[in-house]
């Protein structure tokens, strides 16, 4: 008999439906998940401020770089690789599409290579310069040799921005041979969506970011900026590929994982394992712990057992989809 759980998610986007969850639909594989408004377990990411209302086991689950504040949150999963029993490390890229979309096995890659009619794209709308400006400067570097295709808000040269969501993306990446794969910030496990819709969409990747990225990828598969001692180097090696169709299929025929086969960060096991453990631990929740006679902040009149209706249903707007041909209705 599965173990019945009584747990809750919110702050996780105003137009996800709970029910349709990424953490819901693995969960729900091993558990008997009862939503309920007074849960025991409540998932919740950074999209609000209602989960500290709630007084059971908060559990961040985020695809962000933040690190954790376990002064809010008793467990935590998530990209950031933290040297902590109360964090699972789980890449953003994994929650993207299945496992299935970025083996080679079935690979043609002259085939692809033939049906490759553009050069590079670039897909950026959420973009904050006084963090990364190494992005856009990049592309302007590259666009000095052949013009880069940005179908996002950023730089948008194609006069239109394409729809949020992981078909439409892979839809327009997939004529490219290369895809410029930066992320908003460098640091260690944070890989996104980023690197695998351009291997799903076998784009070559021009990556930068995550320090660690090799330890997941086989890094012959990719331009990594992290192998090249400037942007004008990567620059003229990707010239030097765009030139010779030869010593760009070198990099097509290589596997994007080790040994083209899945690595752990796909088995669902991982989480079951993790939130097991959770559910099975005894603690007093952060939530429910004095913090001595005076707590200061805008949370000080917020009633610990204080809970919330479920919301009323909306339109759904999905991070990652089974049903678009992303996502398999089975887990890998």
């Amino acid at each position: 008999m599965r173990r019945r759980i009584k747990i809750d998610f919110c702050d996780i986007g105003c137009n996800q439906s709970k029910t349709d969850y990424f953490l819901y639909w693995v969960l729900g594989q091993r558990f008997d998940l009862q939503l309920c408004d007074q849960p025991d377990f409540l998932v919740h990411n950074l999209f609000g401020h209602e989960h500290r209302l709630h007084s059971g086991v908060r559990i961040l689950f985020t695809g962000e770089s933040d690190t954790p504040d376990y002064k809010v949150s008793d467990y935590s999963i998530g990209p950031r690789v933290l040297d902590n029993p109360r964090h699972l490390h789980l890449p953003a890229y994994v929650i993207r599409g299945p496992v299935e979309k970025i083996i080679k096995q079935q690979d043609d890659p002259e085939q692809i290579l033939a049906q490759k009619s553009k050069f590079c794209c670039f897909v950026v709308s959420t973009y904050n310069p006084r963090k990364n400006q190494n992005r856009p400067d990049f592309f302007e570097l590259l666009s000095r040799y052949k013009k880069v295709d940005s179908g996002g808000r950023l730089r948008n040269n194609i006069g239109r921005v394409i729809p949020f969501g992981a078909k439409a993306k892979a839809d327009f990446l997939q004529p490219y041979k290369f895809n410029i794969s930066f992320e908003n910030a460098s640091k260690p496990g944070y890989a996104t969506e980023k690197i695998y819709d351009a291997m799903a969409a076998r784009c070559l990747p021009i990556y930068w970011g995550d320090p660690l990225i090799a330890t997941q990828f086989n890094s012959r598969s990719m331009l990594n900026r992290a192998d090249f001692p400037s942007d004008e180097a990567l620059v003229e090696k990707i010239i030097e590929l765009d030139r010779d169709d030869a010593k760009y299929l070198e990099y097509m025929r290589q596997p994007y994982l080790p040994n083209d086969q899945p690595t752990p960060y796909f088995n669902w096991n991982r989480i079951h394992d993790f939130f097991e453990k959770i559910v099975t631990t005894s603690i007093t929740p952060v939530a429910q712990r004095r913090r001595g006679k005076l707590q200061l902040g805008r949370w000080i009149m917020v009633k610990r057992n204080h809970w919330h209706p479920f919301p009323k249903p909306h339109p759904i707007v999905k991070f990652y989809d089974r049903t678009d041909g992303l996502w398999d209705t089975t887990a890998p």
